[in-house]
């Protein structure tokens, strides 16, 4: 549904007046520049039985029933981002200065203090100039700390967004994404919301556009060729692009696969979905009380969902709408954004 299109919503409340006359009434909502609405409605979460893809992580798959909401179009964008900065004078985590006691909370006991010259603000950037890869199991081969590199500055010193303001917005860390909430009078979606959305009037596929793989580079920005050394660009970018670069879903949603990964208001526990009751439709779920990582057991992690311009089948194959992996609360990277949602009980109490 465009969102030039009214959506009405008729909403049933009670008007109590001075004698206590109870009356009816209706409320109409305008549909929420650059959204659109997501109804209500039951689908299948995580893998399915047809994705040869699917990890330990995204089963078993469950039923679910999640509540109607509107969400962005698109992912948040550079122009929109610095909007926000500008009206409140935000600062990102990756550019703030690194406090070394606080990083060290999410570290191993014992684990020795960096030089001061490494501990500047930065954030993590995809190592284009990688020619080979000894390990696949090793990603610190193809991933680099570059100081200065933040949302204004994607690779660093020397780079900027200008003429890139509809292009989404990265290095944002969770911190950043709910301050960007709290100023719009939005949310991050939880997974199951995102996977909603993902889903439009599928309630059963694999990706946004129905379970056909061979349609995958003309519908979402990933990597082709020899990953990560060399990438063939099949799908006209060779790394992040515009958004509206590729078609929507069914419902009107831009980059719900590729392109950036976007962060969910869910925790990360590999263990979830396995812990979840398959005998029954859940509803509104809203994901894990904990966060549960191996790979990074010091870290808080919040799920992230879609994958990026960086997905591969060689590695991760995360442009399904099941895939999930965790991001940690106080980084970015130059792969990683978000989008927001907004229900009509929050446009009401706005």
């Amino acid at each position: 549904m465009s969102h030039f299109i009214k959506l009405i919503l008729i909403i049933s409340f009670l008007i109590t007046s001075c004698n206590n006359t109870e009356k009816g009434g209706e409320i109409t909502l305008e549909n929420p520049e650059g959204m659109v609405w997501v109804e209500g409605k039951s689908y299948t979460k995580g893998a399915k039985n047809n994705d040869v893809f699917a990890m330990m992580r995204e089963k078993p798959s469950h039923e679910v029933y999640i509540d109607g909401f509107f969400i962005d179009a698109t992912e948040v964008t550079n122009n929109q981002f610095k909007k926000f900065v500008d009206e409140t004078g935000y600062v990102t985590i990756a550019e703030r200065e690194i406090d070394w006691e606080e990083m060290k909370k999410s570290l191993p006991i014992g684990t020795p203090k960096p030089h001061d010259s490494i501990l500047q603000p930065g954030s993590l950037i995809f190592n284009d100039q990688i020619k080979r890869v000894e390990n696949m199991e090793n990603y610190f081969q193809w991933w680099r700390w570059q100081t200065g590199a933040n949302w204004k500055a994607p690779k660093g010193p020397g780079s900027n967004i200008e003429n890139k303001g509809n292009f989404p917005v990265v290095h944002i860390a969770y911190e950043d994404a709910i301050a960007y909430c709290d100023w719009s009078n939005r949310r991050l979606p939880s997974e199951a919301e995102w996977e909603s959305a993902a889903q439009g009037n599928y309630i059963n596929a694999v990706y946004t556009w129905g379970n056909e793989i061979d349609l995958l580079n003309s519908n979402a920005n990933t990597w082709q060729g020899d990953f990560p050394v060399k990438n063939e660009s099949k799908d006209g970018f060779e790394m992040i692009a515009p958004v509206k670069s590729f078609p929507p879903n069914s419902i009107g949603i831009f980059d719900m696969i590729g392109n950036v990964w976007e962060i969910t208001d869910d925790l990360f526990n590999v263990n979830y979905y396995s812990e979840l009751s398959t005998e029954s439709e859940l509803k509104n779920i809203k994901g894990a009380s904990t966060c549960y990582n191996p790979s990074n057991p010091f870290e808080k992690q919040y799920v992230m969902k879609g994958g990026s311009f960086l997905c591969h089948d060689s590695y991760c194959a995360s442009y399904r709408i099941s895939a999930r992996m965790g991001v940690s609360i106080d980084s970015g990277s130059d792969h990683t954004g978000f989008r927001t949602v907004v229900t009509p009980e929050m446009l009401l109490n706005k």
